[in-house]
């Protein structure tokens, strides 16, 4: 049994904190007087500003359920001897293989050693430490739960860090990526925040906010909050001194101004530097301690690293940007060219939709949305009198319309990009039938890329559907009955019921880009 001699924290030692978080502790004993007793020894119990939530278990099944409830256990006290003679050591297993637990510090205790031999216990259990109940009293125990925190705080911080580089890993490999900015910038505030021990708050503050502006534009003088978690999780895109404000604000601009790190008590705003642009911000705050050197010293390596890599990914997004935008810009031209108003921009997300109904990644999906515009390049050989000829096309004329697919195709099928790859297939293939009757080459079922079997079918919901110089546009019902007639024949049967079963999505891409030609 323990022994009456309790310990209790010096009231001038003690320091009241409202509210604060707690240390879950698993008393596990199917004896009432020892929880009683535990609770009594470490009634004020305070570590690291956190006191004991005590949770209670008799038996060994009651603990294995707990387990299954709670996965932030710091310590179970588990008694060896309960509803079984090695009810504790199961309960042991248990933690450690199915609950798969490996965090929660686990100290047996037993009143009968010579059950359970200490040697024994400890090569053969994924135990921390083995007391008997004699030996435990008050002081002994506060100096083992006292112990025994520290342990199961490091493992803690380590996992958190573990967590935080795995997600930096994970980012960095997928830098080029139109999500990796938010991931890279975001793994690397959740890095920072957990190798300082945890923090409440964390922003990562910057005026790139869209990425690098035009060459003769200033470069701007606003700060924009790009990611953050606590109070900043959702205040992306709010300006600086809409989220800080009083020393918090005067903090961030002092960084700024002499490009220092700057410490306060519970905050700090690191200045990240920056070739490219004004630098950006790392705002921390709710710092569980005081820094040391080698924290201050890890701040200022980060801060300069970290800079770094954001301005190389948005290089990067930059790249992608202009690549996207001249396609489009050229697609606009081709567009204007034949007189087919917005059509290229309809086509685009009608495409869009298809492909993600069907399945397609997002990776495909960016391809296929860049090399939609140039499925017509092949027009450019086309007389404009031809294509803008108001009545019906006689067959040499029909003859040379075709033309098109294989000049398009031999126009860009010697580039090495993929969206430039994309495009050079479906500006041959995209008039290929599903049962084999089409044009150039009389490819059928899934010989035909998915790419060119969408867009197929989304060239002609639109032209059937938009007015022309040359026609009326047709009713939706109307556009979507011939479809429907052309399931398994000029279609893909899986897309057409696709494009069937989405008519509202059809329509709100239709209404939002209307043609806004003369005379349409």
């Amino acid at each position: 049994m323990m022994s009456d001699d309790l310990l209790f924290l010096d009231e001038s030692e003690e320091e009241v904190v409202e509210e604060r978080s707690t240390w879950k502790v698993l008393i596990v004993d199917d004896e009432p007087e020892v929880h009683a007793v535990t609770k009594l020894a470490l009634s004020d119990f305070v570590f690291q500003d956190k006191g004991i939530e005590f949770i209670s278990a008799y038996t060994g099944a009651e603990a294995k359920r707990i387990f299954l409830e709670h996965d932030d256990i710091a310590i179970v006290l588990l008694d060896v001897v309960m509803e079984t003679d090695d009810a504790g050591l199961q309960v042991a297993e248990f933690i450690r293989g199915e609950a798969n637990n490996h965090f929660t510090r686990i100290i047996l205790r037993t009143g009968q050693p010579g059950q359970a031999p200490e040697k024994h216990v400890i090569i053969n259990y994924d135990i921390n430490d083995y007391k008997s109940k004699t030996e435990l009293t008050a002081q002994k125990l506060f100096t083992v739960v006292i112990a025994t925190l520290r342990s199961y705080r490091d493992i803690m911080v380590i996992e958190e860090n573990r967590k935080g580089l795995e997600k930096i890993i994970a980012a960095s490999a997928d830098l080029f990526s139109i999500h990796s900015l938010e991931n890279f910038i975001d793994g690397i505030v959740q890095q920072l925040s957990s190798l300082l021990g945890g923090t409440q708050d964390a922003a990562y503050i910057t005026s790139a906010v869209a990425g690098p502006r035009p060459i003769d534009n200033e470069v701007s003088s606003e700060f924009y909050v790009f990611t953050g978690k606590g109070d900043f999780a959702n205040l992306e895109g709010r300006p600086l001194d809409r989220v800080l404000s009083g020393a918090q604000l005067d903090s961030c601009r002092q960084a700024l101004r002499e490009q220092e790190i700057v410490y306060a008590d519970e905050y700090l705003v690191a200045y990240c530097n920056s070739k490219n642009m004004r630098g950006s911000l790392l705002y921390l705050s709710g710092l569980p301690r005081r820094l040391t050197d080698t924290d201050k010293r890890l701040l200022e390596i980060f801060s300069q690293n970290v800079q770094i890599a954001f301005d190389n990914v948005l290089l990067t997004k930059d790249i992608e940007d202009t690549q996207r935008e001249i396609v489009e810009r050229l697609g606009q031209i081709l567009e204007k060219e034949m007189g087919g108003g917005k059509h290229i921009q309809r086509m685009t997300l009608i495409s869009e939709m298809l492909g993600r109904e069907y399945g397609l990644c997002q990776d495909d999906l960016d391809v296929l949305k860049l090399a939609v515009p140039l499925h017509d390049v092949g027009k450019l050989k086309v007389p404009e009198s031809i294509l803008l000829k108001p009545g019906k096309l006689n067959e040499e004329e029909q003859e040379i319309v075709r033309t098109h697919a294989e000049f398009g195709y031999e126009l860009l099928k010697d580039s090495r990009r993929p969206i430039i790859k994309a495009a050079a297939l479906l500006a041959r293939d995209h008039h290929e039938y599903w049962d084999g009757n089409g044009y150039p080459r009389g490819l059928k079922g899934e010989e035909i890329h998915i790419f060119c079997r969408i867009t197929a079918l989304a060239d002609v919901f639109d032209a059937l559907h938009a007015k022309r110089c040359y026609k009326d546009a047709w009713p939706l019902d109307k556009v979507l009955d011939l479809i429907q007639s052309q399931r398994g024949k000029q279609f893909d049967p899986c897309l057409v019921d696709i494009m069937l079963a989405n008519r509202e999505k059809l329509e709100a891409i239709c209404f939002a880009y209307p043609d806004d030609l003369p005379g349409l």
